[in-house]
């Protein structure tokens, strides 16, 4: 949820985008994502969801949450599935 700042998107893009070859654990990138986010947006309420790729077979999903979702706000599931391995 906004706050009175919004962040453009091909600047979000541009930004994540720059994690790609950073040398970083997952977490540790999912969290810098959240924030510098909550830093420079100062949203009411933020959620990520990171779905890493998986390193060594071992799938990584890291959540992270900020602020109190307000009561009258529906947030729907993810949508994502499982990792399955290849194949």
């Amino acid at each position: 949820m906004p706050g009175k700042a919004l962040i453009e998107s091909k600047a979000l893009k541009l930004y994540l985008a720059s994690f790609r070859n950073h040398g970083a654990f997952h977490e540790d990138c999912t969290v810098a994502i959240a924030k510098r986010l909550i830093k420079e947006a100062r949203p009411k309420w933020l959620r990520i969801g990171g779905y890493w790729y998986p390193r060594g077979g071992i799938p990584i999903d890291v959540f992270f949450q900020h602020g109190k979702l307000p009561e009258d706000v529906f947030v729907p599931e993810q949508g994502v599935a499982p990792y399955r391995g290849r194949g």
